[in-house]
């Protein structure tokens, strides 16, 4: 008699044991449990995982009750602008854009309804700063757009431009600072804003160099002020899925992890476009490059910038960085003892100084395993996060699922008995996310199928930077020494890796962390 059989004469198949297993999650598309009636799923859920729960974030945090926020914005180019739409300020010429595409087609309906849902974080863009006159002419359309109308409606008062950061961080005019400049001025514009008394939401990563890192970690703490890295990664409900069931040791011991980044067009290589209307006269180049090494004026490598290790921190800045702390969120990873790196420019043949091919490998001895990332921006075969593991590997994303190894100690007698079949997933959770096709450029395609666009709160999307922007607002609000989940400790280990792994590959040698002294060797 087959195995099937027999365990039907015991009302069980193996087939549905798996899909009831694959049933856990309350929330989200449930992988095999779509098959199972209910009381089918309850007995497996008191069967062979009995006492495993994984945890889901119970909805959206409340406001904290407090003033209205005044925030000063610098940088508002690309990242500047999507964050102030996760604040709740959009240009009003967008809304209209959004209510004709939304007239016969459902998706932008879907996008728009969204936006118009999105909660109201009681806050007013005051200031805005950008050295692109015609991006802080937007900057300001936009902040003044607070009841999120069309350009026939109501709109409030235009915030001021600053000509300087200098002026904005000083201005009492101005509370709070999010920083979304290139990566060689996140600093700089972050110690001007911290030793002005304002509170700092800064765009990840959170250095250009090593010694600036150190800097921004003693005066964010000197300071007291709030300071979040803008890695909304944070918010993203299936890593906090992923974290609940590898701390209930679901898949045993983790020798390896891959992380990956793979991309295949212009804009995914950096070279977005160039705007017709900047010119001399209308980029402030001098503070554009600010500390960097002096260039002539460059309109490839203003708008491009990151392109070139002058004003870049290149695959392992802004791409490896999300990765890491998607993994140091799950796992605590902290800064590794050692690095190795290599690649080089094997695509782009385009003047950058940038690699677009990266290989990193990053050593925790003390936790018996080792990180392994790797890039390509001329290829887009999908690969997301694999945790390996003794009894089985999870494979992570926007999605996540976790296989049965055949060897597992853990699982060994169900699988002896044929209760569980190796290498097929014993969990599996998709949090329904059907928005994609509503997104409007490739780099937010890209960053949605990575998970790091949407989330899910009660079977809802919501955009994850709204929420870690949310959870910096209650922080400051608080006022009482509460930190955000990505707090300048959290950005001193995300740094610090990121640069281990650059200068290894600049220097074609391992790199080590002395955590005593605490540098880089």
């Amino acid at each position: 008699m087959k195995k099937d059989e027999q365990n039907d004469k015991k009302g069980i198949s193996r087939r549905d044991m798996l899909a009831g297993l694959a049933s856990l999650p309350v929330l989200g598309a449930l992988g095999y449990g779509l098959f199972l009636h209910a009381s089918e799923r309850n007995k497996y859920k008191s069967g062979l995982l009995k006492g495993i729960k994984p945890v889901l974030p119970s909805g959206i945090p409340p406001l904290v009750d407090g003033p209205v926020l005044r925030l000063g914005v610098v940088g508002t180019g690309g990242r500047g602008m999507y964050i102030m739409k996760a604040l709740g300020f959009v240009l009003p010429e967008r809304i209209d854009e959004w209510k004709s595409r939304a007239a016969t087609d459902k998706y932008w309906r879907d996008y728009l309804d969204e936006f118009m849902a999105q909660e109201q974080l009681n806050v007013r863009v005051t200031g805005v700063c950008d050295v692109f006159g015609k991006h802080a002419a937007e900057g300001m359309a936009a902040g003044s757009n607070l009841y999120r109308n069309g350009q026939s409606g109501e709109m409030a008062d235009v915030p001021r431009r600053y000509l300087t950061y200098q002026e904005l961080c000083a201005s009492p005019d101005v509370d709070a600072v999010i920083v979304a400049t290139p990566d060689h001025l996140h600093v700089p514009v972050a110690l001007e804003a911290a030793r002005n008394g304002k509170h700092v939401y800064c765009e990840k990563p959170l250095s250009w160099t090593v010694e600036e890192t150190f800097e921004a970690r003693k005066v964010v703490k000197d300071t007291g002020i709030v300071f979040q890295l803008g890695h909304q990664g944070r918010q993203t409900e299936s890593y906090q899925v992923a974290k609940s069931l590898i701390e209930q040791d679901v898949i045993g011991k983790i020798s390896l992890i891959e992380v990956c980044t793979n991309r295949n067009d212009p804009n995914g290589a950096w070279v977005y476009d160039i705007d017709p209307e900047a010119n001399e006269n209308s980029i402030d180049w001098k503070q554009f490059i600010g500390p960097a090494p002096w260039h002539d004026f460059s309109l490839e490598r203003f708008f491009r910038w990151r392109c070139w290790w002058d004003y870049s921190t290149g695959l392992s800045g802004d791409l490896f960085t999300h990765e890491y702390d998607a993994l140091n969120q799950i796992l605590g990873l902290g800064i590794p003892h050692s690095a190795m790196a290599s690649g080089g420019i094997y695509f782009y043949k385009d003047g950058r100084t940038v690699p677009d091919v990266l290989n990193m490998a990053f050593e925790y001895p003390e936790r018996d395993l080792t990180l392994l990332y790797s890039a390509t921006l001329s290829s887009e075969k999908n690969r997301g996060k694999s945790i390996m593991a003794h009894d089985a590997w999870m494979e992570l994303d926007e999605t996540l699922t976790v296989y049965l190894d055949r060897s597992s100690t853990r699982y060994k007698d169900q699988i002896e008995k044929g209760l569980l079949e190796p290498n097929k997933p014993i969990f599996s959770y998709v949090p329904g996310q059907d928005k994609i096709d509503a997104i409007t450029t490739p780099t937010e395609k890209y960053f949605a199928g990575r998970g790091l666009l949407y989330t899910y709160r009660d079977g809802k999307a919501v955009d994850t930077t709204h929420l870690h922007l949310r959870e910096w607002l209650n922080c400051i609000r608080l006022n009482n020494g509460t930190q955000p989940s990505c707090d300048i400790d959290q950005a001193f280990e995300e740094a610090i890796t990121a640069h281990m792994g650059t200068i290894s590959y600049h220097e074609k040698r391992r790199t080590f962390w002395d955590a005593v002294n605490e540098r880089i060797i």
